[in-house]
């Protein structure tokens, strides 16, 4: 394969690859470095305080996140900006394809684009907003990170890529102790209150790492706080790293009773490839990402899943870890990607460029 000029545009909140939380900036931050390990000429357009093998153009000089704190109105029109800076640096740039994580912001510039673009949808699609702008790009060619991600509308789906982890960078233990986790953001789609049930009807000790954003500080407050005793139920707040591979290693099984279509769940591969099952509502990507009976249980109620509890020890760790290396590597993703930019690329018609 000859040797790709390849652009990378992400959201500016997060650095990449983020401090803490961030699973769009964390699955940009494996793929770039994967495709620059495999001889591939990368430029990402991120924020300062991002660290990549490609080649980083600073949109920003801090993420979002940072510069803005709780004014979302001032994050938002923020993001506009960075739009516009990003155009102006890819459009003097010399790419064979720029890939699109930004989303639907981007798409009004289709038409002036010097190389073909693909957008990576990193979120649910049964949004109404959503299916507004994304109903007037149908055509435009778009990757799914999951194939349950794709049922809410009826887009120019180019393929299905796995969002990849790097997998190495998980410790494998299958010696495990006798807690549950809860890993993610402590909002109600995420289902804490419903892993808390679990853990009180199992009587097992939950520790929960997760992110508090401004949106669900209310519902954390009043529905999640009131249950946290610092006992049975642990909250350790938002982790990075080293803290979400220690937390995963050393659990008897991970909780991700999701309340809403999760389009992937980052947090479940992680925690197969530490050898650690999970137990999952059955519903958004969960059958996609856990083997039932195999990498964990996918179950249809909290009831249900205090009752997989005393089976997580029938899981057998290597089996965790040899699904999430075969299916959810940085590998798996990069060469994933790279057969749709070699499609894109071979289909492209270069537009006049009128910028």
């Amino acid at each position: 394969m000859k040797r790709l000029r390849i652009a990378q545009l992400v959201p500016f909140e997060e650095t990449v690859p983020p401090t803490k939380y961030g699973g769009t900036e964390l699955v940009a931050a494996n793929l770039c470095d994967g495709l620059v390990k495999m001889g591939h000429d990368v430029t990402l357009y991120s924020v300062g305080g991002s660290h990549t093998k490609a080649k980083l153009v600073k949109i920003f000089p801090q993420s979002l996140r940072a510069a803005t704190g709780t004014d979302l109105k001032a994050r938002e029109s923020l993001k506009f900006m960075g739009v516009g800076k990003v155009l102006n640096y890819v459009m003097k740039g010399k790419f064979d394809v720029i890939h699109n994580h930004i989303g639907w912001r981007l798409l009004p510039f289709l038409d002036i684009m010097p190389a073909p673009v693909v957008t990576t949808l990193h979120g649910p699609l049964d949004i109404s907003y959503q299916q507004f702008v994304y109903g007037h790009y149908k055509t435009a060619p778009y990757v799914s990170i999951s194939n349950n991600q794709r049922k809410p509308m009826k887009l120019n789906f180019t393929a299905t890529v796995y969002n990849g982890i790097r997998v190495d960078k998980f410790t494998y233990k299958d010696k495990k102790q006798d807690y549950l986790a809860f890993l993610g953001r402590m909002s109600p789609e995420k289902g804490p209150v419903q892993a808390i049930q679990v853990a009180k009807k199992t009587k097992k000790k939950l520790i929960m790492a997760a992110k508090v954003d401004a949106v669900d500080v209310k519902f954390f407050n009043e529905k999640v706080k009131p249950l946290i005793d610092g006992k049975q139920i642990i909250f350790l707040g938002e982790v990075a790293h080293e803290g979400k591979n220690k937390l995963l290693s050393n659990a008897a099984g991970l909780l991700a009773l999701i309340q809403w279509e999760e389009p992937f769940g980052l947090f479940m591969a992680e925690a197969n490839a530490c050898g650690t099952p999970v137990i999952a509502m059955a519903r958004g990507a969960a059958p996609e990402v856990i083997a039932d009976k195999k990498t964990g249980y996918l179950v249809h109620s909290t009831e249900e899943a205090a009752r997989m509890v005393s089976k997580l020890g029938m899981i057998k760790p290597k089996d965790c870890r040899a699904r999430a290396q075969a299916r959810f590597s940085v590998e798996a993703m990069v060469n994933g990607y790279l057969k749709v930019y070699q499609k894109l690329i071979k289909e492209f018609k270069p537009h006049k460029n009128t910028w």
